[in-house]
């Protein structure tokens, strides 16, 4: 089952189980759809899901340099040597924060928020793991 965007359950495990003032490294891994899924009337034209995930990466490259955050590896995945066969992903960000605050202040910003209608349409799945550097 594809994983797009956090339950409020697992925003609420990860607020309790991470520290306050801990600085994060997020784990993304993404899997664009061929073409976007915008729902049905919305105002935006039809594109691919990369093309929609850039539209999304506008706002949100900004907000997390807003927080004091940092795209630290960009990357497009070549092969999955060890991982089931059907889980393929296109491209992967490690992105550093400096503290759970900031991230979680991020995904509270209203035009964040409005942003991510880009990025829950150019998705057929994704994951995102909260990683704390040694």
């Amino acid at each position: 089952m594809p994983s797009i965007n956090p339950s409020p359950d697992q925003l609420a495990a990860f607020t309790a189980k991470v520290a306050d003032d801990t600085p994060l490294l997020m784990l993304n891994l993404l899997r664009f759809q061929a073409q976007a899924s915008y729902p049905n009337g919305s105002i935006h034209a039809p594109c691919s899901g990369r093309e929609a995930y850039t539209r999304y990466s506008q706002t949100a490259l900004r907000k997390v340099r807003g927080v004091g955050g940092e795209v630290q590896v960009m990357a497009a995945a070549q092969a999955a040597l060890i991982a089931p066969a059907d889980e393929q992903w296109d491209e992967l960000l490690l992105v550093r924060y400096p503290s759970k605050a900031a991230f979680l202040s991020m995904l509270a910003d209203p035009e964040y928020r409005t942003a991510t209608e880009h990025r829950t349409a150019a998705l057929a799945d994704s994951r995102l793991i909260a990683t704390t550097p040694r």
